[in-house]
C-alpha cells in the first residue's frame, strides 16, 4: 500500500506544493535523462483526452494530421536564420552514428517549421493546391537549462500545426481562427479562463510576422503561456521556395502559419485548480470522472452489489468510472481519490444503505451530498456540470480580481511584487522589456484583444511618452 505523503500548503511554498502534488498524485516520475519526465497513466490520460477532443475541433475546420521526421539536417535549419538564432541555445545535435562521424550534422526537432517548409515546397504547384492545413502530434526536444515538470522539460509532447495559403488575408484569418479554438477549448474543457492577445515584437516567435497568445493565471499569480498561433507571412516560403502559380499564372510565394499547445497545459491545469489536498481535474477532461468507494463491504454484501450496479449504470451513460473494492481503509480510499483529482466520489456503506442512500463528495468544494439510490445517475450528471462550471468561474474571478492598472514604475514594481498582473500603457522597445524583466522579473504577456480594465491614462509608465498601446505584464513560468 502506497503511503500518501503530506503536501506542502500552497501558502507556505507554492513551488514545493506543485512538486508534492505531481509526485503524490501519481502524475509523473523523473526520467533517466536530466530534465525529462515519465508520464504516468493519470497525466497521460489527461493529455490523451486533450488530444482526442482538440483533434476533433481541428478536423472540424479542415485540419489534416501528418507525421514528419524527428531529425532536421543542418543545411535545412540554416535556411531561416532568425528561426535558427531563436532556438540555437536549445538545439541537440546528432554528429555520429555507430562511432562514425556524419558528413552533416542533424538536429533533433525543437519545432518543425523548416521540415514543413521543405515538405510544402514539393506539395504545391498552383493556387488550386492551396490551402494545405496540416498538424502533427509529436514529441520535441529543447535543451532547457532550467526545468520544471510539465511546465518546462527538455522533451515534451505537443501538437504543431503548419499551414500555407494563397493569400495573406486567408493566412491571417486562419491564425486568428486557431487561437480562438485554443481559447474555447482551454476555457470549456480545462475550465481555465485566459487573456488572448498579441505578443510584443520582443516576445513574438522567431521567424513570425506576429504571434497571438492565450495567457492563463496560476494560483500564485504567475502567467503561463497556454497556446500560441503565429502568422509567418512569407518568412519561410521565400527561403524554402514555397511558391505557386496564382490565377494570373504568375509565380507567387505562399503565406504561412504555425500554431501549437503542449503538455504545459497539464501544469496549467494543476496550478489553476489544485488545492492543498492535490490536483483537481475538471470533469470534461478527467480520465476518471467518478470514483466509487466501498466501505465495510466485508461486513455487508449489499455494499459490493450496490457499488457494482452504480458503476454499471454510470458506464452505460458514458461516464468514466473506477470502483475501489479493495480492503484498504475508508480514510485512505477517500484521500487517494482526492489526491488523484477525481471530480466526484461516491461512498457506499452499510449505514447509508440502511437509509436507501449513498454519499457523494465533490472534489472542488468537498461538499457532501446524500443521494437516494434511485437518483444517483441524475445527481452525478448535475454535479459534474456544476463542478466544471464552478472551477471555471472561480478561476475567472481570481484572474479578473488580480489584474491591476498603474501609473508609475514604482507602482508597477509594487504590484508585480504582490503577484499581480499589470495592465498599463507601454510604448517601450525590446531593450526596455529586457531592463524591466531584469529589475522586476516581469515580462510582457500580451497586448490583449479585449480590455480587462478601463484605462484613461495614456502615458507609458516606463518611458513617460504618450501611447495608446496597452500591455499586460506579469511574472511567468
Amino acid at each position: 500500500m502506497k503511503k500518501l505523503e503530506k503536501i506542502t500548503p500552497q501558502s507556505e511554498n507554492f513551488a514545493r506544493w506543485y512538486t508534492d502534488v505531481i509526485q503524490n498524485g501519481d502524475l509523473m516520475a523523473y526520467g533517466s535523462t536530466k530534465g525529462s519526465i515519465i508520464f504516468k497513466p493519470l497525466s497521460f490520460g489527461i493529455w490523451d483526452n486533450i488530444r482526442l477532443n482538440l483533434d476533433k475541433k481541428f478536423k472540424s475546420v479542415g485540419v489534416q494530421n501528418v507525421n514528419l521526421p524527428l531529425l532536421i539536417p543542418e543545411s535545412l535549419l540554416q535556411k531561416e536564420k532568425d528561426h535558427l538564432q531563436g532556438f540555437n541555445p536549445e538545439l541537440a545535435t546528432v554528429t555520429e552514428v555507430g562511432g562514425k562521424k556524419l558528413a552533416e550534422k542533424y538536429y533533433i526537432r525543437p519545432t518543425s517549421e523548416t521540415l514543413f517548409g521543405e515538405f510544402f515546397k514539393n506539395e504545391i504547384n498552383s493556387y488550386n493546391d492551396l490551402p494545405l492545413i496540416y498538424n502533427q502530434w509529436v514529441n520535441v526536444l529543447r535543451w532547457e537549462k532550467t526545468t520544471n515538470p510539465f511546465l518546462r522539460t527538455r522533451e515534451f509532447l505537443w501538437q504543431e500545426g503548419h499551414t500555407i495559403h494563397s493569400s495573406e488575408e486567408e493566412a491571417k484569418l486562419l491564425t486568428t481562427k486557431m487561437l480562438n479554438i485554443y481559447k474555447e477549448f482551454v476555457s470549456d474543457y480545462l475550465a481555465i479562463p485566459v487573456m488572448d492577445g498579441q505578443k510584443t515584437e520582443h516576445e513574438k516567435f522567431s521567424g513570425a510576422d506576429f504571434t497571438f497568445t492565450i495567457e492563463a493565471m496560476m494560483k500564485d499569480g504567475k502567467a503561463l503561456q497556454a497556446g500560441t498561433s503565429h502568422y509567418l507571412g512569407q518568412n519561410f516560403a521565400k527561403p524554402f521556395d514555397i511558391s505557386f502559380k496564382n490565377k494570373e499564372n504568375k509565380l507567387e510565394y505562399a503565406y504561412g502559419t504555425s500554431w501549437g499547445v503542449s503538455t504545459r497545459l497539464l501544469g496549467a491545469l494543476i496550478m489553476t485548480h489544485g488545492d492543498d489536498r492535490g490536483i483537481i481535474i475538471p470533469p470534461k477532461i478527467a480520465p476518471t470522472q467518478v470514483d466509487i468507494i466501498e466501505l465495510f463491504a466485508n461486513k455487508d454484501q449489499r455494499v459490493h452489489e450496490v457499488a457494482s450496479q452504480i458503476k454499471s449504470d454510470l458506464l452505460l451513460k458514458g461516464y468514466e468510472v473506477k470502483l475501489d473494492d479493495s480492503d484498504k481503509g475508508a480514510g485512505f480510499k477517500a484521500a487517494n481519490s482526492e489526491i488523484h483529482g477525481t471530480p466526484l466520489r461516491i461512498e457506499v456503506g452499510p449505514r447509508d444503505l440502511n437509509e436507501n442512500q449513498v454519499l457523494l463528495v465533490r472534489r472542488d468544494t468537498l461538499e457532501k451530498v446524500y443521494c437516494p439510490l434511485g437518483n444517483v445517475v441524475e445527481t452525478v450528471e448535475k454535479l459534474l456540470v456544476d463542478i466544471q462550471n464552478n472551477l471555471f468561474n472561480e478561476a475567472k474571478k481570481r484572474l479578473l480580481s488580480n489584474i491591476v492598472s498603474i501609473s508609475t514604475y514604482d507602482e508597477f514594481k509594487k504590484a508585480i511584487d504582490e503577484g499581480k498582473w499589470v495592465y498599463a500603457p507601454f510604448d517601450g522597445d525590446g531593450e526596455d522589456e529586457k531592463k524591466i524583466k531584469e529589475e522586476t522579473g516581469a515580462s510582457t504577456r500580451c497586448i490583449p484583444f479585449v480590455k480587462p480594465l478601463e484605462i484613461e491614462n495614456d502615458t507609458c509608465f516606463f518611458t513617460n511618452r504618450k501611447t495608446k498601446r496597452l500591455v499586460i505584464f506579469a511574472k511567468s513560468y
